[in-house]
């Protein structure tokens, strides 16, 4: 089964500098019916402003990983950490008993285009910890890239679930097909362009969730860059 989660269906937060859509419930934006998928809890798409970003905040049991999509992302945090995550980066940050944290746009003037994600881990009260690694972009022409694992593998982050995050850019005609496990589950994003996914058109900004599926087909109407979660049960 596959449900379209269509991009103008999510809820929305506009304070000037930000301008934020959020896939599932977060923050003022509450609906029951969208509180996550599976593991997967928080996808919010964020533009701020250049200059501007969120303040030093807490966070606490929640893997927080950001994908930057267009522009820069200054991170700072409570670990004595400080980066700066480009397109092609992946950061994960494990909040675990607790950590705080800023981000900012890394610039003056440009905005920055990025998704938050949040994921729950498989165990509360972990100790908090960070990482970041860049991956290159011919390695996801074509083909789904792993940049998030459980176990770290093939150079991945480590997120600390039973989940895997591939990436992908395609161009137009271009087809990938993903293998599921019995009993997984998988979510598909949209960054850019549109894809058909195992039948259905899902564009930029929309989600789809599939369920007892055993594959996920996606091929490329358009140039296109999508985010594959593949979720235990």
């Amino acid at each position: 089964m596959i449900t379209i989660r269509k991009s103008n269906e999510r809820g929305a937060s506009n304070f000037g500098w930000l301008d934020s859509k959020h896939s599932f419930s977060f923050g003022h934006y509450y609906d029951p019916k969208n509180m996550g998928f599976g593991t997967l809890r928080v996808i919010n798409e964020d533009i701020v402003d250049g200059g501007a970003g969120f303040g030093t905040h807490p966070h606490d049991n929640m893997e927080i990983i950001s994908y930057v999509l267009e522009g820069a992302l200054e991170h700072k945090d409570s670990l004595g950490t400080g980066s700066v995550i480009r397109p092609g980066d992946v950061q994960r940050m494990s909040a675990g008993t607790g950590i705080a944290h800023s981000e900012f746009n890394a610039s003056e003037s440009d905005p920055v285009h990025f998704l938050q994600i949040w994921v729950l881990p498989k165990q509360r009260g972990l100790t908090p910890s960070y990482e970041q690694k860049s991956f290159p972009p011919e390695a996801r022409k074509g083909r789904l890239q792993l940049v998030g694992a459980s176990d770290g593998r093939d150079g991945a982050v480590t997120i600390h679930q039973d989940l895997d995050l591939h990436v992908a850019n395609l161009a137009k005609g271009d087809a990938v097909t993903h293998t599921l496990a019995p009993r997984r589950k998988a979510w598909v994003q949209v960054t850019r362009g549109e894809v058909t996914v195992n039948g259905e058109v899902v564009r930029k900004g929309d989600g789809a969730a599939l369920t007892d599926e055993a594959e996920v087909k996606i091929a490329a109407n358009d140039n296109a860059e999508v985010l594959l979660f593949d979720i235990g049960a």
